[in-house]
């Protein structure tokens, strides 16, 4: 009756639910936030593209 009442493997189990929570929601955040951010990139990319840096002389 002592491996009824041992709670030593019972941490183990909590960390591998956090981990997979954890996980989870990182892996839903990716699926929802991927092509938005993806166009956000695109435009970025689009405006520093443009961007004209005046040469800097130090004379």
């Amino acid at each position: 009756m002592n491996f009824a009442n041992d709670e030593g493997g019972a941490i183990t189990a909590d960390w591998v639910v956090i981990t997979a929570g954890v996980v989870g929601l990182g892996a839903l955040m990716y699926y929802y936030m991927h092509e938005p951010l993806r166009h956000v990139d695109e435009q970025s990319g689009q405006v520093l593209a443009s961007v004209v840096v005046e040469p800097i002389s130090f004379e």
